[in-house]
C-alpha cells in the first residue's frame, strides 16, 4: 500500500519557491558566463549581482532579462543575450547617461 502524502499546501509552496529561486540563480549565473562574466567596459567581476545586461539597440528587445526574463527558457534567453552586452552597474549608468569614454566596446 502507498504511503500516503502528508505534504501540506504550504510545504508544496515553499518547496517550490526554494526550486524557482534555484532555477533562477542557475540561470543568471549561466546567463553572465554566457555574457562573457564581467563588464565589457571596465572588466569588473566581483560581484554577479552588480553585472546587468545592456540591450545595443532597445528597438530589438523582446524582454527584459532580469528576474523576471530568468524564467524563460535558455535558449530563449541565449537570443536575447545576442542582442546585448554586460556591464557592470556603474558603467550601465553612464552608458545611459551618455558619459562612458569606451563607446568602441559597447559595440563590439
Amino acid at each position: 500500500m502507498p504511503k500516503k502524502d502528508t505534504r501540506t499546501y504550504a510545504d508544496r509552496a515553499e518547496y517550490l519557491k526554494r526550486a524557482v529561486a534555484k532555477r533562477r540563480k542557475t540561470l543568471r549565473q549561466k546567463a553572465v558566463d554566457y555574457g562573457g562574466g564581467k563588464c565589457r567596459v571596465c572588466g569588473y567581476k566581483k560581484c554577479i549581482g552588480a553585472l546587468s545586461f545592456h540591450h545595443k539597440d532597445p528597438s530589438q528587445k523582446d524582454f527584459g532579462l532580469s528576474t523576471r526574463g530568468m524564467t524563460r527558457s535558455w535558449e530563449k534567453m541565449q537570443k536575447e543575450i545576442d542582442k546585448c552586452i554586460l556591464v557592470c552597474a556603474n558603467c550601465h549608468a553612464e552608458i545611459h547617461a551618455d558619459i562612458t569614454n569606451n563607446k568602441n566596446k559597447l559595440n563590439a
